[in-house]
């Protein structure tokens, strides 16, 4: 659980890889278990379920079932309650892989293709997996022992684990995996360096082994050492410890969108004044970034301010962020209109910016009707939605991440490893680029190609928890093709076209 109450601990799902690059995999049929899978698409990702009470682990699959040993060894993926079998721990081996021992047999797990047991009484290389975790890469750090997060300090060029809470682009850390390890991008695309410094490169300083203690992680450097907060400010570095204590343990918790409004008055939406809300500043601080959070449910938004306060429906239409809790009036549904967006209340109105600046949920229409993918002015009940905390984008789909296709200027979209693109804003719609410079585009037959000299409009919709549907300039959805293919034809928003962000 957070700490602040903005975020949620992120529940820790991975692929575990063997000694001959292959995944442990849960088949739908028979509810059978190999080391066969080539990469990491659903079934090659289990979650981590960790007793409490112990070090005892379980590890559940993607159809909801546990792994179990019996006695003999026998290895199989049925049960839907963990039982005595089921129970494993975790050894970790010096170089960050593990060992899974059966708690009730003290055998090790392991072996290749078809051919999977618990009998080891010692540990092989058969015996050893290599975590790849299968969380959306970008997060925000908790330090376990500062109980505080991680943000890009430009002022002391380091990544300083001293916020109280994640809030702004400057929070947003992006994991990059690469042979096996793992590096912590900040928001401007620079490394962090095991000593502290960061840098615009890769190398051996800057990938670090991650390691599983207690349900926390530890990132171990290439000379032992693990990263840990030093000083007044929490720099990030590599410290003296070769063993990692509580200073050296993290938690990812989800990273919500975070999003400014600029009003028709072409002045942005803001709590400076207190707890009424009004378009009446005309630059962003943490005073005009709100939170939005969607209620799985409903998928209604609530808007959470940096003071951990919601906006709410109160007497008379007004608009205010004094509620501690989300209720019924914490909840606006949000109309997508192309560039601008539009928010019912829970009286049935819709959001309006009066004369004086101040928000109320007093209309009953958007007025005339507008061409969703053109510009509008002039409507006191629309709204440019600027998302803030994504600079650099990484999209995974029901099938996997978006990555560049390895032979043409197309993406694909069912890869177990991602590319990491950049996200600009342009008044009320995004422009994509590749690491190349060049745009996406969509072409005439639907493909999404990366090759573009010149941006083009996509359009951000935040539909589910989580999740956004991306719109192209022909009206149609992100998705992807049964071949893996990235595709700009989607009629509607569903799983094939919903992003993790």
């Amino acid at each position: 659980m957070s700490t602040n109450g903005i975020s949620m601990a992120l529940k820790l799902q991975f692929g575990l890889i063997n000694s001959e690059n292959r995944y442990l995999t849960a088949e739908a049929f028979g509810f059978k278990v190999n080391a066969s899978g080539t990469s990491m698409k659903k079934k090659q990702i289990w979650t981590l379920e960790q007793d409490q009470d112990s070090q005892v682990v379980f590890l559940r699959s993607h159809l909801g079932r546990y792994l179990a040993s019996d006695k003999d060894g026998k290895v199989s993926c049925e049960e839907e309650v963990p039982n005595t079998d089921c129970r494993f721990m975790i050894v970790m081996q010096p170089d960050g892989r593990w060992a899974l021992q059966s708690v009730p047999y003290l055998r090790y797990f392991g072996g290749s293709a078809e051919y999977l047991s618990c009998f080891a009484q010692t540990i092989g290389e058969s015996e050893l997996w290599a975590m790849h975790l299968a969380l959306h890469p970008q997060a925000n750090l908790l330090s376990v022992g500062r109980k505080r997060y991680a943000h890009l300090s430009i002022a002391d060029n380091e990544l300083s684990m001293d916020s109280n809470i994640p809030w702004g682009v400057d929070s947003l850390i992006t994991l990059v995996y690469m042979d096996g390890k793992y590096s912590l991008k900040t928001c401007d695309n620079r490394i962090l360096s095991n000593d502290g410094k960061l840098v615009m490169e890769n190398g051996p300083n800057t990938s670090f082994t991650l390691e599983l203690k207690s349900g926390k992680l530890a990132f171990k450097d290439c000379g032992g050492k693990y990263l840990s907060p030093t000083g007044p400010t929490g720099a990030l570095k590599s410290g003296r410890c070769s063993r990692a204590g509580k200073d050296e343990l993290f938690e990812l918790e989800e990273s919500h969108p975070q999003v400014v409004f600029q009003a028709a008055n072409k002045r942005y939406v803001s709590i400076r004044q207190g707890v009424s809300i009004s378009a009446n500043q005309d630059d962003e601080t943490d005073m005009e970034t709100f939170q939005m959070e969607i209620d799985k449910e409903t998928k209604k938004c609530m808007f959470r301010t940096s003071g951990g306060n919601y906006w709410t429906l109160v007497t008379h239409g007004g608009i205010l962020s004094s509620a501690t809790e989300v209720e019924e009036n914490t909840m606006f549904d949000i109309e997508w209109l192309g560039r601008r967006v539009a928010l019912r209340a829970n009286n049935g109105k819709y959001v309006c910016t009066k004369k004086n600046g101040q928000l109320a949920a007093v209309s009953d229409s958007l007025g005339d009707q507008i061409n969703p993918l053109m510009c509008s002015t002039g409507e006191d009940e629309q709204f440019v939605l600027k998302l803030i905390n994504r600079p650099i984008l990484v999209l995974r789909g029901e099938n996997g991440f978006v990555c560049h296709h390895k032979k043409s200027n197309t993406l694909d979209a069912s890869r177990s490893v991602y590319d990491i693109f950049s996200l600009l804003f342009s008044d009320g719609a995004y422009h994509i680029k590749s690491e190349s410079y060049s745009f996406w585009y969509v072409s005439g037959s639907g493909l999404v190609c990366t090759d573009g000299d010149k941006p083009e409009d996509f359009f951000f919709e935040f539909v589910e928890y989580g999740r956004v549907g991306i719109k192209g300039q022909n009206g149609k959805y992100l998705r992807g093709d049964q071949g893996g293919t990235l595709m700009c034809d989607g009629c509607r928003v569903d799983a094939s076209s919903l992003w993790e962000h």
